[in-house]
């Protein structure tokens, strides 16, 4: 059976997946007044505190992430996997404060499937609709796009590159935006586009089997695009037709195909240095790099860990750390092998109480949005171990996205943007600072 989506392989308490199991080669809101995090040993819990009120709900100072916080059924499922959350904000010398300054809600009330920034804009996806807003000035509603397109299906993910935005559609399409100078956005073609399908068509060998006979030019997805991703000119898109696809920004032209996974392909990644990582409902994670002299990308390695679909990944900024987000409620940390060019498992951050749906890293923070309706915040400290810095809570259904922005290099503070599935989009204020700092001190004296 075929995993579409977290919700066909995630339930409340457990995780299912079809995966192969063959062996492998290789409103907006008026601010709320600010509270510090107060860092405690008591348990995470699955239910907010106070499901009455969005308002009261966010402002309510969260429950923390001490050594105590590892999530039992994560152990469970996971036993082999030693856990990094060893550290709490005082060891690593830090103060936190955090506020939510924001809380939007598209015109459709829908799920949000996806939220994206690209300098000073903020996108949000609601089923088949994109809402932009305008972050200097207090969220202001600039643009809707593809509103009129319903059969275009829910709305995946939203990258930028060259001036252009993508956007990744159940239909198995990549639609291109152009933003004009009035921050208005004018549909510019679908991937694939019109010509590159009339010049691949005239070869039958361009046409690969898709199912029992059925047929497709192989530069087109056969199922819903899963996510993009970005790197040096060239977009890469994942789908649930098991598929990775390479596009050149530039021409809009597609370059390569990769028969990726034996399941639903639901997340990409890519380094900087072009290596890609993808993620799949077949429990798996995949590096693909290029050869040195060749053309065409290849497998370098399987990194296989997770014990149920794979539903987010993300790399730090220099790509030596990668992380896993699946079904199993673990955030899988891989690092480089000394003796390797692919990644190795040095263990697990734990706490969230269901799955891991969605994954950012921002800087030296990760963040992870759950189904258990609830954002956290992963600092790295010495010797490798991490420490959770906040819980943000205030959403009433799964977080799917997440983005984030430095404000502030030199004052610590972080814009944080989750979108749940409870249609709205909320904006977090992060301030995380050194406890000696000026920041931490004045923060101290007015709390």
């Amino acid at each position: 059976m075929k995993v579409r989506s977290w919700l066909a392989t995630c339930s409340s308490s457990s995780c299912t997946t079809a995966a192969n199991e063959s062996t492998i080669p290789l409103t907006k809101t008026s601010p709320p007044s600010q509270k510090r995090f107060v860092f405690d040993t008591s348990s995470s819990s699955d239910t907010p505190s106070s499901a009455t009120s969005s308002t009261s709900s966010s402002n309510s100072t969260s429950d923390t992430c001490s050594t105590s916080l590892y999530s039992n059924l994560s152990l469970q499922t996971l036993p082999s996997v030693p856990s990094l959350q060893k550290l709490s904000p005082e060891s690593l010398n830090l103060s936190i404060s955090h506020v939510s300054i924001a809380s939007l809600r598209p015109r459709l009330p829908l799920p949000l499937t996806c939220v994206a920034v690209h300098d000073t804009l903020l996108y949000t996806a609601s089923s088949h609709e994109i809402n932009v807003y305008d972050r200097t000035t207090s969220f202001t509603h600039l643009d809707a796009l593809n509103g009129k397109d319903c059969s275009s299906g829910s709305i995946k993910a939203v990258a930028f590159s060259d001036g252009k935005v993508f956007t990744a559609h159940q239909d198995c399409k990549i639609r291109v935006w152009l933003t004009a100078s009035s921050k208005r956005h004018k549909l510019l073609t679908s991937l694939p586009t019109v010509n590159d399908r009339l010049r691949r068509s005239i070869l039958p060998k361009n046409y690969v089997n898709v199912r029992r006979h059925k047929k497709k030019l192989w530069i087109a997805h056969a199922d819903a695009v899963t996510g993009l991703a970005v790197n040096n000119g060239l977009i890469y898109s994942v789908s649930w037709d098991k598929s990775l696809k390479i596009w050149r920004s530039s021409d809009l032209r597609c370059v390569e195909s990769v028969k990726a996974h034996d399941d639903a392909v639901n997340a990409v990644t890519v380094s900087n240095d072009g290596t890609i990582y993808t993620g799949s409902a077949d429990c798996r994670i995949r590096v693909w790099a290029k050869p040195f002299g060749e053309k065409r990308h290849a497998l370098i390695a399987t990194l296989e860990k997770h014990k149920s679909a794979v539903n987010a990944l993300a790399l730090n900024d220099d790509g030596s750390v990668l992380f896993s987000g699946a079904c199993d409620r673990s955030i899988l940390v891989w690092e480089r092998e000394d003796s390797a060019n692919h990644m190795a498992v040095t263990g697990a951050l734990r706490g969230h109480g269901k799955a891991i749906l969605s994954l950012f890293n921002v800087s030296a923070l990760l963040l992870s949005g759950s189904a258990d309706r609830t954002v956290r915040i992963w600092r790295r400290g010495h010797d490798g171990m991490y420490g959770c810095l906040v819980v943000l809570e205030g959403h009433v259904k799964p977080v799917k996205s997440l983005a984030a922005v430095m404000d502030g290099a030199s004052n610590g503070v972080v814009t944080v943007f989750s979108g749940s599935l409870d249609g709205e989009a909320k904006v977090w204020q992060v301030t995380v600072s050194n406890c000696n700092s000026p920041v931490s001190q004045y923060l101290m004296k007015t709390n």
